[in-house]
């Protein structure tokens, strides 16, 4: 049967940070302030002069993942490419980052996920490799929020949580009867509650599709409602990650590592405590990087494979809660050497 394996994994991050205390410089805030309601200490920037868009940041996590995987540009049969903030308006930023990799018709597709974009592109993945349409899937997961952030104290509650970076993952198909690679999946999305985070302009349905007096009113910067995004997650979460073990018949005890997405820490640490889980097992470093939506839990993943949190045999769940809303969650095993088996 065939079976979708992570094959490499790589993350990028610019080299700029910014703690906050930096941005204590720039609108009313404070360090203690951002850690009590977030969690985050620093976040990584792209230079200020710019210059620098989310393919280039894909890019660099991508040369690490293929390097892993023992892959070359090549041998990738499609690209699946997560992101919100794109290099441009369109076309899509996989589009960029194939010809960077040297590709010339390899396809590519962008998702537009938003903070689910691992949980809906490696669903997608693996639906690509078990019907046989593609083998080896490079999946990105990249952003550059911070060209876009209103760093005024109108706009503190959001530019305060976002950081820019990116995730890449190498997917193969593999044909094994062992039960490993992506054991379930279960997604989910509420087209009713869109507007709760959101970005309005620019837009086609307006004519122009942005002036100066939506500028001037901040509607093109990133809107949140963060009391019902943060109600929302700590019930969705526990809700669908019950039914993907469920759908891989296994329990909680059977989960060596839970990965969520790194929207807040106190989310995240909702959740812990609603599925009675040990601190142990839930993977967090938002404290570092911030919110870096579709590039959150590639990055998560790479970092905890490094940090050896994650093992040959480990059973992990990725899960997530984003604009849309969407929300999902995959169970995935690793590879089991033959002699664990």
């Amino acid at each position: 049967m065939k079976k979708t394996l992570i094959k490499g994994t790589g993350r990028y991050v610019p080299s700029r940070v910014v703690k906050n205390d930096d941005l204590a410089q720039l609108m009313d805030t404070s360090d203690e302030w951002i850690r009590q309601r977030t969690g985050i200490e620093e976040r990584h920037w792209v230079p200020e002069e710019g210059g620098v868009g989310s393919s280039d940041l894909g890019l660099e996590a991508s040369k690490i993942a293929i390097k892993r995987a023992g892959w070359t540009p090549e041998d990738i049969d499609f690209i699946i490419f997560g992101t919100l903030s794109p290099d441009i308006y369109f076309p899509g930023s996989a589009f960029f980052l194939q010809h960077k990799l040297g590709l010339e018709t390899t396809p590519a597709l962008d998702i537009r996920q938003q903070c689910t974009g691992f949980v809906y592109g490696l669903t997608i993945a693996d639906a690509f490799i078990r019907s046989g349409y593609a083998n080896k899937i490079l999946f990105v997961g990249a952003e550059v929020h911070s060209t876009g952030l209103d760093l005024s104290t109108r706009g503190r509650d959001v530019a305060v949580i976002f950081g820019d970076g990116a995730g890449a993952v190498c997917l193969e198909g593999v044909e094994t009867d062992e039960p490993v690679g992506v054991l379930s999946s279960v997604l989910h999305a509420q087209g009713e509650f869109a507007e709760i985070l959101k970005i309005d302009f620019p837009s086609h349905k307006q004519h122009p599709i942005i002036d100066e007096k939506m500028i001037r009113e901040g509607r093109h910067y990133p809107f949140m409602d963060g009391r019902l995004v943060f109600k929302t997650a700590v019930r969705k979460l526990p809700q669908v990650t019950y039914a993907a073990l469920e759908k891989a018949r296994l329990t909680v005890d059977d989960i060596d590592l839970f990965i969520p997405h790194q929207a807040n820490l106190r989310i995240n640490q909702a959740f812990a405590k609603s599925m009675k889980l040990p601190e142990e097992k839930v993977f967090n470093n938002i404290q570092k990087y911030g919110n870096t939506t579709a590039a959150s839990i590639p990055i998560a993943l790479d970092e905890a494979i490094e940090k050896q949190r994650i093992k040959d045999g480990s059973t992990v769940i990725f899960l997530a809660l984003g604009s849309g809303l969407t929300w999902g969650a995959v169970v995935y095993r690793f590879y089991i050497s033959p002699e664990r088996r």
